[in-house]
């Protein structure tokens, strides 16, 4: 017999990134607020998204892991529909979210691509999606499964793209080779008002170090963004700038605050960080993202399927 409950909902959440060289200003004044960008800026930022390929691949990616996690879940029993939403670009989670009430589902999750809890990120997604729930009246019940930062799965799969990633050293330097944890900056001031982001990012990586057994590493950040205060430090180039100067020769960037590949992988680690990494005489590698890897798929199925 065939599946004939009604189907339940799980939302993957992100950013968003254009789907196109055309995409890029109306990406960043969304991201912005609705204020429009400067003309220097958007100039800069489409020669870097031309660089990767003229795109971000994230929304292509996300569907893709959609379609997986309902390969994983589907039973005879019980059918899960996947769906992707975001916040700056299309699919809006707006949108999304009616597609999901038409579907049938009236009961879902709301999983963030990212394992750690921030509120610059959890916050603005449960916003959004409380947001168009009272303005549209939509009959869908959310949970939100909070951070999986420890999940045993997800620490397998990130020591599986580490070593991977080392195998490209010379084995008889593999064992020197300087790793550098990479995530986004946030402001101190997030931290300091009691947001978990850098003890979660702290958490993963003593999981992954105990697993891995690594002795050269460091955590840095990348991607701060403006504005007046203190952000996390110390960031990946002056990490690599010490080292250097240490005279290290290799290095292995790991962008653990990343599951998936977008600019801040493609352009700010593979071109930027690459670059200055090059100008210091480094060899310079870097670990791979996620994305659609089997145990990622996994992980992100088991943390919708235990949050019902």
């Amino acid at each position: 017999m065939g599946c004939t409950s009604q189907p339940k909902g799980i939302l993957l959440l992100s950013f968003g990134g254009p789907d196109s060289l055309a995409a890029v200003e109306p990406f960043m004044t969304s991201i912005m607020g609705g204020r429009k960008p400067p003309a220097p800026l958007v100039v800069r930022m489409v020669e870097r998204y031309r660089l990767i390929g003229g795109k971000s691949p994230l929304p292509e990616v996300m569907r893709q892991q959609a379609q997986l996690i309902e390969q994983e879940l589907n039973t005879e029993r019980q059918t899960y529909r996947c769906y992707v939403g975001t916040l700056h670009w299309h699919p809006l989670i707006k949108d999304t979210l009616v597609n999901m009430v038409q579907d049938g589902v009236s009961e879902a999750v709301a999983l963030s691509l990212s394992p750690y809890v921030a509120g610059v990120t959890n916050g603005a997604y449960t916003e959004a999606i409380e947001s168009a729930r009272a303005e549209l009246d939509l009959p869908l019940k959310f949970t939100f499964p909070g951070s999986w930062y420890d999940h045993p799965l997800l620490i397998e799969a990130l020591a599986d793209n580490l070593s991977a990633a080392l195998e490209r050293f010379d084995p008889v330097s593999r064992s020197a080779v300087e790793i550098i944890f990479s995530a986004h900056s946030l402001p101190q001031a997030h931290i300091a008002g009691g947001d978990p982001y850098l003890t979660q990012l702290e958490g993963s990586i003593a999981a992954l170090v105990a697993k891995t057994g690594l002795k050269n590493w460091q955590l840095a950040f990348q991607s701060k963004g403006g504005g007046h205060g203190e952000w996390l430090g110390p960031e990946v180039e002056a990490v690599m700038d010490k080292l250097a100067a240490q005279g290290k020769k290799d290095v292995l960037v790991v962008p653990i605050g990343f599951t998936t590949d977008h600019i801040e992988t493609l352009y700010d680690i593979d071109v930027a960080q690459k670059n200055h990494a090059a100008a210091l005489g480094l060899n310079f590698q870097r670990a791979a993202a996620l994305n659609t890897s089997a145990k990622f798929i996994h992980v992100l199925s088991d943390v919708a399927l235990n949050a019902f």
